[in-house]
């Protein structure tokens, strides 16, 4: 199985997560623009103490650079290996614009359009509708190929996804994700599970203990651990993050 993207090369340089409440639109433009962000539903949480020397540091300064402990709980959206970026948001979705709180949600809208009605007749976001009713998804290997579009994760995010389980990613999306803050990528430590899962089995997803639980079925699989991109994901992407570590002005200061 492919090795998981390290933090830094996922985080695009930045250093080192319990989302009580999921914040949107998070784009790097979005922040850029201070578009009032829309909320989602708020999870239960609960926080552990620091990871390493540079969370505990981080949280010395106020970031809160806490390991991830989040729990996600819902029905699970099932796809197979190689699930690309148009498959996820097709090209013709890409002039919407993430910062403009009305193209965000249509953008969710879109979430896996892409994908061929004959290999997934239901519908990741029914027709009509904005936001999905499934919050976690698991795929195979290498999610997430094709070009390079920060749309990807924000339109899953935008949807209301709140992670992807996969056995694999491809790079490029793995540091999308973390950048904007939109879903956490969470790779699987065993290949297969997701052909032992349907589309609307109840899963819960524990961030903590690292570990995906397939409560339909009653299997249980481990997860690698997010490690220091969880506190990234959790601030709502790099910038937000480095806003809430210190490491550039916050908008308050500024």
């Amino acid at each position: 199985m492919a090795a998981a993207p390290s933090v830094a090369a996922a985080a695009a340089g930045a250093s080192t997560a319990v989302l009580a409440s999921r914040p949107g639109p998070t784009s790097a433009l979005l922040r850029r623009t201070q578009v009032t962000p829309l909320r989602h539903t708020a999870l239960k949480c609960r926080r552990a103490g620091p990871l390493n020397p540079m969370a505990a540091a981080a949280a010395a300064a106020g970031g809160g650079g806490s390991p991830s402990s989040a729990v996600f709980h819902g029905e699970v959206f099932v796809v197979g290996d190689n699930i690309d970026t148009d498959q996820i948001i097709p090209a013709e979705h890409l002039t919407l614009v993430p910062s403009k709180p009305d193209e965000y949600r249509k953008l969710g809208s879109f979430a896996f359009a892409g994908l061929p009605s004959a290999a997934y007749p239901t519908p990741f976001v029914a027709p009509g509708e904005e936001s999905t009713r499934y919050a976690v998804i698991i795929g195979g290997a290498n999610f997430g190929c094709g070009s390079s579009r920060e749309h990807a994760p924000v339109a899953l995010g935008a949807a209301g996804a709140r992670a992807v389980v996969a056995e694999s990613y491809a790079r490029i999306f793995f540091r999308n994700s973390v950048a904007t803050g939109e879903v956490y990528p969470l790779e699987l430590t065993d290949a297969g599970a997701w052909k032992e899962c349907k589309t609307g089995d109840v899963v819960t997803v524990d961030l903590g203990n690292s570990v995906f639980i397939n409560h339909t079925s009653g299997k249980e699989y481990k997860l690698k651990p997010i490690g220091d991109a969880g506190p990234v994901i959790e601030a709502g992407g790099i910038f937000a993050y480095a806003r809430k570590t210190g490491m550039i002005a916050s908008k308050a200061a500024a």
